[in-house]
């Protein structure tokens, strides 16, 4: 079951342009970003590198979607090749692992007890449900693009979203056990983040979450963290094939590449410790008006069409 999971997953991922074939730039989480015009880059490589590396370790994580953002630095920066945007995917992989390295041990080593049994199960339905439902949606043709005013409406309907889920999900008081239903809804979760670019697959996945029954926001987000963590490798490593098989790997700036790996590695460890902190006692209340703000000027101030 986990071999075909995996497999559907990634040909999702593939399909859905998460995973880029040569020319296209795979953003792993859940997005990819066509070419604005772009103007003449007012930073070297390696400080834009660094810059770009910074953007997607504060970005992958935290519920504001890397995808305007990645709209904005593109415009200014430059695009990347696939290769160096499947590296810097890989150092906030590496983040978040290092991240939660001993809760990952943890279940690890406690497979012999049945809640330990119980949580990696649930890891692996959210996982198979995202492979076995995302590839029907990519067959059906269900997908926007990834141009400024789907992925601004989608930050701020987004944002809106998290305001009222979170206020709901709040008279619940507070579960933190994570139930099969949770783990069933955090899946198909990350399909809808696929489908709309600008949603934020955090995001999609921590509110829905807390909604059916995860009501702790740090359990809540704990789980759709490690869900990410199979997701994002197999994404990875299936567009590291693509690019080998095709024969693309030439032609890299090394340093920049190294740059942008650990900038994202070390900025990503930082931010995910830093929210799994900060929602023990406040609200995501400032991320969705973020999310808001952040929209409503993508509208008025990028090219439409862009």
């Amino acid at each position: 079951m986990a071999a075909f999971s995996c497999t559907i997953l990634v040909q999702f991922l593939y399909g859905m342009n998460l995973v880029g074939a040569s020319g296209a730039a795979p953003r792993l989480a859940y997005a990819v970003y066509p070419p604005l015009p772009t103007r003449p880059r007012p930073v070297s490589d390696l400080l834009a590198a660094l810059l770009l590396g910074i953007l997607e370790g504060l970005t992958e994580f935290l519920p504001i979607s890397s995808t305007g953002h990645l709209l904005i630095a593109q415009h200014w920066l430059g695009p990347r090749s696939d290769f160096f945007n499947i590296v810097i995917q890989a150092g906030a992989i590496l983040a978040v692992t290092l991240a939660f390295r001993q809760r990952l041990w943890q279940l690890a080593t406690g497979l012999h007890e049945p809640a330990n049994r119980d949580y990696v199960a649930k890891i692996g339905l959210a996982f198979a449900v995202t492979a076995v439902v995302g590839l029907p949606v990519r067959l059906a043709g269900w997908e926007l693009p990834e141009t400024v005013a789907p992925v601004a409406w989608a930050l701020v309907l987004g944002g809106l979203w998290m305001l009222v889920a979170e206020h709901y999900a709040e008279k619940r008081g507070d579960v933190a056990a994570v139930t099969w239903k949770v783990a069933v809804l955090v899946g198909l979760a990350q399909v809808v983040a696929g489908v709309f670019p600008g949603t934020s697959r955090s995001a999609a996945a921590i509110f829905i979450a807390m909604l059916a029954g995860t009501s702790r926001r740090s359990a809540a987000t704990e789980f759709v963290f490690l869900v990410g963590i199979p997701t994002m490798f197999a994404a990875s490593g299936y567009a590291f094939l693509e690019l080998v098989r095709d024969d693309a790997l030439g032609g890299e700036d090394w340093s920049a590449v190294a740059v942008a790996f650990t900038a994202a590695a070390i900025t990503g460890f930082a931010v995910v410790r830093w929210l799994m902190t900060y929602i023990k006692a406040h609200r995501f209340t400032v991320f969705a008006i973020y999310r808001i703000v952040l929209g409503l000027a993508l509208l008025a101030f990028m090219p439409a069409g862009s």
